[in-house]
């Protein structure tokens, strides 16, 4: 078992930049975040393996960094110039190897809220 806490989420306001965190109980080989706003299904937002190697969904290139510090199990996801629609909740997810969408992580965390709104 891999227990995942995040953390980070909040309040922002649009045109803003957030950091999120994700600690996980051991190490992993591959973490992403996912987001899911009301009424719609769950989507990537990106992947990175413990060789640092991210992967991002086709509509999160832009904005979105995911990164990762391996020492203490850790993956982030900066999200800059932030817009209502990034409105959802992030979820820190895990798994011990790699996986193919529509495939998803095994491991997840609660999930963390990130409203913008001015």
């Amino acid at each position: 078992q891999v227990q995942l806490v995040e953390s980070g989420g909040g309040l922002v306001q649009p045109g803003g930049s957030l950091r999120l965190s994700c600690t996980a109980s051991r190490s992993i080989y591959l973490m992403a975040w996912y987001r899911q706003t009301p009424g719609k299904q769950r989507e990537l937002v990106a992947t990175i393996t413990s060789a640092l190697t991210p992967n991002y969904a086709p509509s999160m290139l832009d904005r979105f960094t995911i990164s990762r510090v391996n020492l203490k199990n850790a993956v982030y996801l900066s999200i800059d110039n932030l817009r209502p629609e990034d409105t959802a909740v992030y979820y820190c997810a895990a798994d011990p190897q790699t996986i193919t969408p529509p495939q998803v992580p095994t491991y997840w965390g609660q999930g963390t809220q990130v409203a913008v709104s001015s």
